[in-house]
């Protein structure tokens, strides 16, 4: 009998996996802690304050009719996404987290013989779905641990078939503003497919977000990705959605799986959508831990990344050993290596005890 090895397709074996933030109950067993409340996760930019407690509420009152199957269009959340962005509902493609998303992308415009460009330390997960799809990745160096965009327009060429721009980007917390951008839009070729990932744009300020939503109103080849996982709290639900022209939403709907966004994702985000106060006091949690980890840093004598989001780059010598050492004090974060940055670890804002004990540990640790 011929193994699974032999009846893959030759590739799949070479694909790499993605390699999330260790859950607590997991590293609670590994290492012999008493209870999992003994351990603080600051590894996968959560929203520590919890989810919205809208959400909470809505998926209570709808638990009661989890036996019928969810709407397969979810028409009320992209309604009331549509009325809060000032775009069309038919240009709203809500997904299982952005991760489906990006994957929707890879099924409609990736291949062999075509390419993707990306800055070399953006979200990993583009690379994944390009090796996925067989396309092709053209990398470009960040400068000073910020997308590039001049460069990554001078690596177009006629192979490629999307941009991801991650802005803020996963995991340097680094943004590109408006003037960057529109010139960057201003000379991208019509062959190409940009997709601005806007994950944590919720997190900053209304006045400091860009405006990419344009370039949708007016038609051009983009597709903006959103999240309910970190302003809302939502991640466990897995919740994403893109806005992109009707035509473009079209393309991707034919790659979706029917009820792909299940009940109570639905009902949750539908919810936490107008929870416009727990938006705010998140964004509050994010500037006043960010500001005490940028001063603890500096009085440790620690170089760091200086972030606009909900999670910060410390560079602490040997990442991997630091991230150990944590684990074992009982505080999880992210090693970066797995990114090209072995002196990093990555730190999520938490609430004000979780960052001091936090720092504590990381006092010890280097």
């Amino acid at each position: 009998m011929a193994s699974f090895d032999e009846l893959a397709k030759d590739w799949i074996g070479g694909l790499s996996t993605y390699e999330p933030g260790r859950p607590i109950e997991e590293v609670a067993r590994e290492l012999g802690f008493d209870s999992a409340a003994d351990i603080i996760k600051l590894a996968s930019n959560e929203n520590s304050l919890g989810p919205s407690p809208l959400a909470v509420e809505a998926i209570r009152e709808g638990a009661e009719a989890m036996h019928r199957y969810p709407d397969g269009g979810a028409f009320y959340l992209k309604k009331a996404l549509a009325s809060k962005l000032g775009v069309r509902p038919q240009e709203i493609l809500p997904g299982n987290g952005s991760n489906e998303l990006i994957e929707f992308i890879g099924h409609t415009f990736l291949g062999p013989g075509v390419n993707v460009v990306v800055a070399d330390t953006a979200f990993v997960v583009y690379r994944l779905i390009a090796a996925m799809f067989r396309a092709d990745v053209v990398a470009v160096p960040m400068r000073e641990l910020t997308h590039d965009l001049d460069a990554m327009l001078a690596a177009i060429t006629p192979e490629t078939r999307v941009v991801f721009v991650s802005n803020p980007n996963n995991p340097t917390g680094t943004m590109v503003g408006q003037e960057e951008i529109d010139r960057f839009m201003e000379g991208v070729p019509g062959h190409v497919v940009v997709c601005f990932d806007e994950a944590y744009i919720e997190l900053l300020p209304p006045g400091d977000q860009p405006d990419v939503l344009k370039y949708v109103r007016q038609g051009r080849n983009v597709i903006v990705l959103r999240t309910f996982s970190k302003a809302y709290g939502l991640a466990g639900l897995r919740v994403g959605y893109a806005i992109a022209p009707e035509e473009g939403i079209a393309l991707l709907n034919r790659v979706r799986q029917p009820f792909n966004l299940n009940s109570m994702a639905q009902l949750a985000a539908l919810a936490a959508l107008g929870d416009d106060e727990h938006v705010a006091v998140t964004r509050d949690l994010v500037q006043d831990g960010l500001s005490f980890f940028v001063g603890e840093c500096f009085r440790m004598g620690l170089e760091y990344v200086p972030s606009v989001t909900s999670f910060i780059l410390v560079k602490v010598g040997e990442g991997r050993r630091v991230f150990e050492s944590l684990q074992k004090a009982g505080v999880i974060v992210r090693p970066m290596d797995g990114y090209g940055l072995p002196e990093y670890v990555r730190i999520t804002v938490g609430t004000a005890d979780e960052n001091q004990r936090a720092i504590a540990a990381l006092s010890e640790a280097v």
